[in-house]
């Protein structure tokens, strides 16, 4: 008898072999559906829970589509947030979805771990052809991922410590990001972060070249607009920075995780100055149009050969989950839709509109600063208003919580006009606007008028936004008890 005899053939009697049932999703979320906040309080985390309760924005959405999501009454809204930006393409895509199914009727390996697979070969083709002067690709989870990556590459090709950020900076919240961020509320009782992160002023190169003289420097890692209030550097800062690096031996890093894949229209914001040339830019958020976490790193090979600098440190940096098969395949889609759609070209002309509508706004309300941005991101700053009843409530809220004024526009557009906007960092009077490039010109005048609405209240004392901002004032004194 072989010893490699064939297994008898399986009675046409047996019974077959047990099977899982498909998991009744769309009944499971049906039957517990308006239960969103109540579980986010009891399981996951409770203040944030009462904060949405608080600024009303608590509501059971239950669907999503392009620039809109409805509630479960039906009430239809407009999304000036995109997921903090990593909605580009808009939700719930018909192109996207259809590459996602497409995927998986594959049964493709996802991912090989030892061995090779197609797509983010495809996808780092892909980003390439965007960035022609950089040669490498290093696929990550998340923008902060990403972040990590740079400081890792950034120290392994220079042999030195030291990295250079920004005031007002994010760049993300696991440890190594984190030392980056300019904003102490983030950092607050985490104990010692990163050593070597050093804060210089934004847009300020005298104070850049003063760093890098004092100590040799890794990498200068940069915003070419800022998240935190949206602050648009110069050209003439982004290409003296550039400069510096150069002349200094520190790595220029770019982070356009929220600008770019299109948002400021150009496929990344450097590329609206000319001879800019970063040695990394870093991408995440909308590659994969905001289906799946993916990150990428994109670098030159001179920075490649030292980190990945022989046959046994070439997985001396990775990742289980990046560059898997279904990321991949999104973040080809992303650009798929981009191209056929021109969106790129639709935030430009799209964010110029709407740059335009708002500014026009400046001159008629005391209580407006500046409208600024690029594309289809754009910051609202507000300022202290010149007549004295107007003044005298505003160094009264400010006076008791800094954080409080822009909120309390946020909280009426959401709740009169069906808006989602956000407040633009931390005790800042700003709100930012980062809709999916999607959007159309009726949806700029939905938002214009609504903000002039709100403007107008703002303008009445005593009006509904005074009242907002009291309602506010009294829950962040309440919640110091809490």
């Amino acid at each position: 008898m072989s010893a490699s005899a064939p297994s008898p053939a399986r009675s046409e009697t047996a019974p077959p072999p047990p099977s899982t049932p498909p998991l009744p999703l769309a009944e499971l979320i049906d039957e517990r559906q308006g239960e969103q906040v109540e579980l986010l309080e009891r399981t996951m985390n409770p203040r944030f829970a009462k904060v949405l309760r608080t600024i009303g924005f608590d509501r059971t959405i239950v669907r999503a589509e392009g620039a809109y999501f409805w509630d479960a009454r039906g009430r239809r809204y407009i999304d000036m947030l995109a997921g903090y930006g990593m909605f580009n393409i808009g939700r719930n895509h018909p192109v996207m979805k259809q590459a996602i199914a497409d995927y998986l009727a594959l049964d493709d390996p996802v991912k090989l771990q030892l061995g090779a697979c197609l797509l983010p070969g495809l996808l780092a083709e892909k980003l390439l052809e965007q960035v022609p002067h950089l040669d490498k690709v290093f696929f990550t989870n998340s923008g902060t991922e990403t972040v990590e990556a740079a400081l890792k590459f950034s120290r392994a090709a220079t042999r030195r410590e030291r990295v250079i950020h920004c005031h007002r900076a994010f760049h993300g919240l696991t440890y190594g990001s984190l030392s980056l961020n300019g904003c102490n509320s983030f950092r607050e009782g985490f104990m010692s972060l990163l050593p070597g992160a050093v804060a210089v002023p934004f847009g300020d190169l005298e104070a850049l070249e003063r760093a890098l003289t004092e100590e040799k420097t890794a990498a200068f890692v940069l915003e070419p607009i800022q998240g935190k209030g949206v602050y648009v550097a110069s050209d003439a800062y982004l290409l003296g920075a550039q400069e510096l690096c150069r002349r200094h031996g520190a790595q220029f890093v770019l982070d356009e995780v929220q600008t770019g894949m299109g948002r400021t229209g150009r496929m990344f914001a450097y590329q609206h100055v000319p001879g800019l040339e970063p040695d990394m830019v870093l991408v995440s958020k909308s590659l994969s149009g905001g289906y799946v976490p993916v990150g990428a790193v994109l670098y030159r090979d001179a920075v490649y050969h030292k980190v990945f600098s022989s046959l046994d440190r070439s997985v001396v940096h990775s990742s289980t989950f990046g560059g898997g098969g279904l990321a991949m395949t999104c973040g080809l889609a992303t650009f798929h839709i981009l191209e056929h759609e021109r969106l790129v070209e639709r935030a430009a002309e799209q964010g110029r509109k709407l740059l335009e509508a708002l500014s026009a706004l400046v001159q008629r309300y005391e209580l407006l600063q500046e409208v600024r941005g690029r594309g289809l991101m754009v910051g609202i700053e507000f300022g202290k208003p010149r007549s004295l009843g107007l003044r005298a409530q505003w160094h009264m809220i400010h006076a008791a919580d800094p954080s409080l004024f822009a909120q309390a526009f946020i909280m009426p557009l959401m709740d009169e006009h069906g808006i989602l906007t956000q407040v633009a960092g931390h005790q800042v009077d700003i709100i930012k606007l980062i809709p999916p490039l999607t959007i159309t010109d009726d949806d700029i005048a939905w938002f214009t008028g609504a903000f002039e609405q709100v403007l107008d209240a703002a303008h009445r004392f005593p009006g509904p936004v005074w009242s907002v901002a009291r309602k506010l004032l009294a829950f962040r004194r309440g919640k110091q008890h809490t």
